[in-house]
Formats: C-alpha cells, structure tokens, sequence
C-alpha cells in the first residue's frame, strides 16, 4: 500500500468511526428523549438549507452537520414509545446488518452482480413463507414497503386473470383488454387503492362490500363476479387490528374464478404467534400476499414483502429480458420486483429472522399484543372509551380532539388521529420490539393527562 492509499484509509477509518459513535449516541439517548422533536430543533433545520457549495464541505464536516443539525430534529419513531402508522423500531441486529450491507454495497438485481444477496434473498423469503404458514414453492420479492407490495401483487393477478380471458396484459397492455372487475372491503387499506391505481385497475372502480364494527368485510349476501376478477382482503385493519373471515371469502372467490389478495402489511406477522395466529386462519388459501418487515419484524426502513402462490405468473408480470442482463440459472431478484436494481433488502430480513428464531419472533409479536391490551385497559380504567376489540397490536381511544396536539407536544409518546366508524378519535399502535410495560403506564398516564383525565390507576 502507497502514502496515498493509507492516507485514504485512515481517513476513511475516522470517518467510520465518527459515524458509528455519532449513531451509538443517538440509539443510547432514544428512550430518555422526547418522542417528538423540540420547535426549536425543527426551525434550526434551516442551517441545512444553504447555497451548493462549489468545492464541498469535506466528509467529516458534513457528518458532523447532519448529526448536529438534523438528529435533535429526528422523530424518536425507533424509540419504545412511537405508537403512530404502525412504525417498527430497528432490532439492533437490523441496524448492525444495515451498516455491514451499506459498506458491501450491492446491486441486489441479478445474482451474477450479488451471488451473497441473491443466496440470502432466497433463504429470507423461504423463512418468511414458512413463518406465515403459506404453500411451500410460493414465490416472492422485496419492494420498499407495503404499496409497492400491494402492487407487484395485483400485476402478477391482473396478468393471470386476464390470460384466462384470452388477453396478454404484458405485451398488449389494458388499452382493449377485458375489463377486469375489483372487489375490495368497505375499510380497504389506502395502499391497496394506491397499487390499484399503478397497475392500472383503477382507484374507483373497485366493488366495496360492506363491513361489521370491527371493518371486517361481512361473509354474507356476497355478489356474483365477472370474471375476469380479483377480490382483495385483509389481515389486520389499521385502525382496530382485525381481519377479513378469510375461509368463506376465499371459499366464494374461488367459486367465483377469481384470484384472492390478501394486504397484510402488519397482520399477517399474526401467524407466526400461536397466541394470535387464529386471527388470521385460512388466509394461507389466497394466491398472493403483501406485508411489510419494516413494521412488526422490526427491519430498518424500507422492506416490503410481496408473496405470490403462482410463481410464474409473478415472473411473467415483472420479469425483463435484455443481452445485457445475464439471467442465471439461480433465483434473480429482479425478475421478481418491480424494481431492477435495488438493495439487498432481502439480507436484513434474513439477519433479523437468524437472529430472532421462530420463537423470538412469536415473543415479539405475542407481547406487543399484550402491551396493546395493557393500554386499552389502562386509557379505560382511566375512563376514556376505547372503541375496538384489541384482536392485536391496534388500539382506537375516543379522546377529546385537543387532546391529540396535546399529547403529541408533550412528548411523553405519540399517538396520532383517525377516523373510525365515523367517529374521530386516536389511533394506538403496539409493534417495536423495545417497548415495555413501563412504557406503556408512562404513555397511558400521557394519554389521560391530555384527555384531562390524570390520576386514574393504571395496569
């Protein structure tokens, strides 16, 4: 090695290692800190918006600046209090992963370019089929979260179902083809209607059956279908947890000819834990299915899951030929997601399930649901109304409006609101692996001090 190359590497070492204890830092401090960032930390962002320098800053002045500047103004969404959109908190092994993934830093498309993420892409995603007790040889791929999910879904369907009425989607695109008719759930996840807009289906076409209290569609005086059809379910409702009776609405899609979906982004982790894998009985019977690791796996930002019964028809719906894309006889992720080059997403998820084992995976999901539970019953001993059966990790407190802006300012935890069944109220959300009991009373007795209600007993 020359002058210059050492020269090179130690500063390439110092840099690492400032960023590695910038971020030991910021992990360390995450439970102590509000959850919401300081006003003032938000307005002194402005000392990131400045005039492209034209010889740079230097790579150390630029860290220094960004963890200076931009992690007091960090939402402590990682932390075991963020209750809000369903967000996971990185396990330790997934942001340790991450930095090792970052430096390797692969092309995950093909497994010439990446022999290492296609062999862990493959694993993850048989561990994944596996942990969720879907039909061994299921096919699949990583996409940024549950809408790109929800998408490489519905084209693998939207192809399939098209092909059996004569049509090839692919090649001759929509314009001529058979309408294909969409049926969805009165209380159907916005990402299902934003995938549906991508492929082409229509946001606003879609069929909606009705939906009991808990908005899971009612199994009964279920319409005829025009084929070609697909029905899209769901496992876990984003406001009350619960899931679409999956036995008898796949058992009429069926009979109906059309291809079954289930958006799962954070329910469907409910079959990997005996004490709630009843919740979703019967949705291993669809043909395809989209669910996040970025949510109760507990992965960094982003990772979703799609998972599709027919892999050929996932194949056919997404994969791309070139001279130049030397296909190989192993699994190339690229021919699977909607994206060509992409990170290794799928190594993470591997790291995390390695780590974590089907039990730990199980403990994780089981206790968030009873940390869920403990809130319920903790916000309702202190006389606020909670308006939904806690099947999971999802609680709806009726709170009075102010109450929200309050609690979020605070800083003890955040909550954020909804909408549900007509009502407005406040949405709870159990799914980091970190968070305790303590945090918990800590938040509940938050939770009731905005409310105006202070002082109830907890537990």
């Amino acid at each position: 090695m020359d002058v210059i190359d050492e020269s090179r590497a130690a500063g390439l070492d110092a840099l690492l290692r400032d960023a590695a204890g910038r971020a030991q830092r910021y992990l360390r401090g995450l439970a102590g800190r509000p959850v919401a960032p300081a006003a003032e930390a938000v307005r002194a962002l402005d000392r990131l918006d400045f005039p492209l320098p034209r010889g740079g800053l230097g790579p150390s002045s630029v860290l220094a600046l960004l963890d200076e500047v931009g992690s007091p103004a960090t939402v402590a969404s990682a932390g075991p209090r963020y209750f809000g959109f369903v967000t996971g908190g990185a396990l330790p092994v997934a942001v340790a992963s991450s930095w090792l993934l970052a430096a390797w830093d692969q092309n995950a498309a093909l497994s010439v370019m990446s022999p290492v993420a296609a062999r862990l892409d493959a694993v993850a995603l048989r561990w994944v089929t596996d942990l969720l007790g879907l039909p061994g040889g299921t096919a699949g791929g990583f996409t940024s979260g549950a809408t790109m999910a929800n998408a490489t879904c519905l084209a693998a369907a939207r192809d399939r179902v098209l092909a059996a009425a004569g049509w090839d989607a692919a090649a001759l695109g929509l314009p001529g083809a058979p309408p294909v008719q969409v049926v969805v759930g009165q209380e159907v996840h916005a990402s299902v209607l934003k995938a549906l807009g991508f492929v082409g289906l229509g946001r606003d076409r879609a069929l909606r059956l009705p939906a009991d209290g808990q908005g899971r569609i009612v199994a009964a005086g279920l319409p005829a279908l025009r084929p070609p059809a697909i029905v899209c379910l769901q496992a876990g409702n984003v406001n009350s947890g619960a899931s679409d009776p999956f036995p008898p609405l796949i058992e009429w899609a069926r009979s109906q000819g059309a291809w079954v979906h289930v958006d799962g982004a954070f329910g469907l982790w409910a079959a990997a834990c005996p004490e709630v894998a009843g919740e979703v009985t019967g949705a291993a019977m669809a043909d395809s299915w989209a669910t996040d690791a970025h949510k109760w796996l507990n992965t960094s930002y982003d990772c979703g899951i799609a998972l599709v019964r027919d892999g050929a028809a996932l194949r056919s719906a997404l994969s791309a030929e070139a001279s130049y894309l030397p296909l190989g006889p192993d699994r190339d992720p690229m021919a699977f997601t909607p994206q060509s080059s992409q990170r290794a997403r799928g190594a993470e998820v591997w790291a995390v399930l390695a780590s974590l084992g089907r039990d730990g995976l199980a403990g994780m999901v089981g206790r968030c649901v009873r940390l869920a539970r403990r809130f319920a019953s903790g916000v309702s001993g202190g006389g606020l109304e909670v308006l939904n059966e806690v099947r999971l990790n999802q609680v709806v407190v009726d709170v009075p409006e102010a109450a929200i802006g309050i609690l979020q300012r605070e800083g003890t935890c955040w909550c954020g609101p909804t909408v549900w069944r007509g009502r407005r109220a406040m949405r709870v959300s159990v799914c980091n692996w970190s968070t305790t009991e303590a945090d918990i009373d800590r938040s509940v007795a938050a939770v009731l001090a905005a409310a105006g209600r202070p002082g109830a007993c907890l537990g």
